[in-house]
């Protein structure tokens, strides 16, 4: 029978909305749209590069988590409500995932809370389970 586990962040939202940070099912790993909320402290910063980089974060936390790190990410999927956003966060991505080159999309898109200015959905593949 094929693993399948959930992992929980801590934040709000997973027992409010009833989801998982991230899912593991076999050798994928499944993670949530992830915004730049610190689960922490339940806070988030008004500015869409910082919050880009704790959307890495939490995102890198969860796959630790799950026996992965950010160079076993196959996809992932950037969501902004702004396109003008987008460009600025380029660094930030090119850090986490310049020399992975997942398969990647953007969309300009409402998000759940006005103060979210950009969430990132990722799919990894475990290389060793």
């Amino acid at each position: 029978m094929t693993e399948r586990r959930a992992i929980l962040s801590g934040s709000t939202f997973e027992e409010q909305i009833g989801y998982a940070r991230a899912v593991v099912d076999g050798d994928w790993v499944h993670v949530s749209g992830t915004t730049g909320f610190d689960y922490a402290t339940m806070t988030i910063s008004d500015n869409v590069v910082e919050q880009a980089e704790q959307c890495i974060r939490n995102i890198e936390a969860a796959l630790v988590e799950a026996s992965c790190t950010l160079a076993d990410v196959v996809r992932v999927r950037y969501l902004l409500p702004e396109r003008a956003d987008f460009e600025p966060c380029w660094p930030v991505l090119r850090r986490a995932f310049g020399t992975v080159r997942p398969a990647a999309t953007m969309l300009v898109c409402g998000l759940a809370d006005p103060r979210m200015k950009i969430e990132i959905e990722a799919y990894a593949r475990r290389a060793d389970t």
